[in-house]
């Protein structure tokens, strides 16, 4: 267990593609691990670090078996500090010391960076109001039970790379202080309570 270490003289990742370009950088090893990787961040806030879990999950690496379920986890424990606003992002040694083969990440990551490119061109400072206290509280809750809920879909195809794909729209509105982006990433979330709801009232 041990919180995660700066490597000095490289600046936090300000954007989507260039989170892409860092791993992809750390993906030019023959293998490599998630410590590798986030030192490669620099002084990264929160923000950038839920983002590499969530792109993962949302790639052909969801197929790896229990990969869903490390990120998963990974997501809600970077969520939960989220919330409780702590200084210093912490990190068990079982998810840091997990190694992936670089061909296999550097493929993955480099299939989903024309849509970052599409992406990052479309955000703006919009809304700002729900990417600050108190209410970016609520992106950052839904992103953390949505990780707490990713072991349990292990074994339903796709569910876990859909769930992935919506905590990577959050993350990056919360990264882009963009609000449209926010209420973008919340409308799933939001039909799905509606669904539940509506079933269970007898409607």
């Amino acid at each position: 267990m041990e919180e995660t270490q700066d490597k000095p003289g490289n600046s936090s990742p300000a954007s989507l593609p260039e989170i892409i370009d860092r791993v992809l950088d750390a993906a030019e090893d023959e293998t490599t691990d998630i410590r590798t990787i986030l030192k490669s961040f620099g002084r990264a806030s929160f923000t950038p670090v839920l983002l590499l879990p969530a792109i993962a999950v949302a790639t052909p690496l969801s197929g790896i078996p229990f990969f869903s379920s490390l990120m998963g986890i990974f997501i809600a424990i970077v969520s939960a500090q989220m919330l409780a606003r702590r200084g210093h992002l912490w990190l068990p040694d079982f998810i840091l010391s997990r190694e992936i083969k670089g061909e296999k990440l550097k493929s993955a990551f480099t299939k989903i960076r024309p849509v970052a490119n599409w992406i990052d061109r479309r955000t703006a400072k919009r809304l700002q109001i729900l990417s600050h206290r108190p209410l970016i509280f609520i992106p950052q809750l839904v992103c953390l039970v949505s990780g707490l809920m990713m072991p349990f879909l292990e074994f339903v195809p796709f569910s876990s790379s859909v769930v992935g794909i919506g905590v990577t729209i959050l993350a990056l509105g919360m990264l882009a202080r963009d609000g449209v982006v926010i209420l973008l990433g919340l409308l799933p979330y939001a039909g799905v309570a509606w669904l539940i709801f509506r079933f269970f009232s007898g409607g």
